[in-house]
């Protein structure tokens, strides 16, 4: 029979903090590095091309796999995991270890996910890196879609919604098609209810990081409530969005995840701007992809396409104007 792991006060404390992050990535700083542990280990080292390595003698059964990347490079291997779909939450040392009584502290301090990242080397230039949250109402005939979308690096924050029955899975794929987001949150109480429409996302944008969120989170009161406060308005009629019920519950799911994994200030996010298909000319995906308006057929590239062409711009905010203008004229 394997023996456990012997666990040092280090490994219990990486235990504890790991435990609240199970779905990400934890780079546990150490000194010079950012060490993982465990199925961590594993799973970095393989997308990292690094050497897994074990923290036990090699005569111990029971071995701790580990991989580690240095601190000052740590952005590199930041945004190779991200781009491969991971989640990383970023553990570092809050106390000098010279003045710390036994273990030193550490603590999460931010989540770098597929949607929501501010990290230069992750984003492109001339392209918004959106995370979108949908919303499906529960108990009624005919249901009500909410949707919104939000640029953590620009603070670009929309919403919208749907409710014209059978159509509507359609046209929440259009606005996934068009805004391209880098991750979906979704209720996690739904997600058999979703599964279709998640999957059709998944086929047409590949890359699409899917992220449950906890059901309780999916209410129009408190919703609401979080984005008034935020916003230090009475209401939402200002923006044009008072009456989006399930808009307003998407785009308090979006804040919420935004405070929980930037774990700092996010004022700059200002203002929710409605999200309106009657307010722009429709084109559908199929004629998008055909018309290679923002991305070749052929490789997927945005080098060729008619974006490409047109794009005189001087500054990143002005290339991404440019394809809004494109996709939604």
């Amino acid at each position: 029979m394997t023996a456990p792991p012997k666990m040092t006060p280090m490994l219990r404390q990486y235990l504890e903090i790991k435990e609240d992050y199970p779905n990400e990535i934890l780079f546990y700083r150490m000194g010079d590095f950012y060490e993982m542990f465990f199925e961590d280990a594993e799973v970095a080292s393989k997308i990292l091309g690094i050497t897994l390595t074990s923290r036990n003698n090699k005569a111990d059964t029971a071995r701790i796999p580990m991989c580690g990347v240095p601190y000052h490079a740590a952005q590199n291997y930041l945004a190779k995991l991200v781009k491969a779909g991971e989640r990383v939450a970023i553990c570092e040392q809050t106390e000098d270890p010279s003045q710390a009584k036994g273990i030193v502290r550490r603590e999460v301090i931010r989540v770098v996910t597929p949607g929501v990242t501010t990290d230069d080397q992750i984003l492109e230039d001339n392209e918004n890196c959106y995370v979108c949250a949908l919303s499906r109402s529960s108990g009624e005939s005919t249901p009500q879609w909410g949707f919104s979308f939000l640029d953590l690096s620009t603070g670009e924050f929309l919403a919208g919604e749907e409710s014209d029955g059978a159509l509507v899975p359609e046209q929440i794929i259009d606005h996934l098609t068009r805004m391209r987001p880098a991750e979906l949150l979704v209720n996690e109480g739904q997600q058999d209810e979703l599964a279709k429409l998640i999957e059709a996302a998944t086929l047409h944008l590949p890359q699409l990081c899917i992220t449950p969120r906890s059901a309780d989170l999916f209410h129009v009161k408190e919703a609401n409530h979080d984005l008034v406060d935020h916003f230090k308005v009475i209401n939402l009629d200002g923006f044009g969005c008072g009456s989006m019920r399930q808009g307003i519950v998407a785009a308090g799911v979006l804040l919420d995840y935004a405070r929980e994994t930037q774990k700092s200030d996010i004022g700059h996010i200002e203002k929710l701007i409605p999200l309106n298909r009657d307010s722009v000319l429709l084109i559908d995906d199929a004629s998008r992809r055909n018309l290679e308006l923002t991305r070749t057929i052929i490789g997927n590239s945005r080098e060729g396409s008619l974006l490409s062409v047109l794009d005189k711009t001087r500054t990143p905010m002005g290339g991404r104007l440019l394809q809004n203008y494109l996709l939604q004229p």
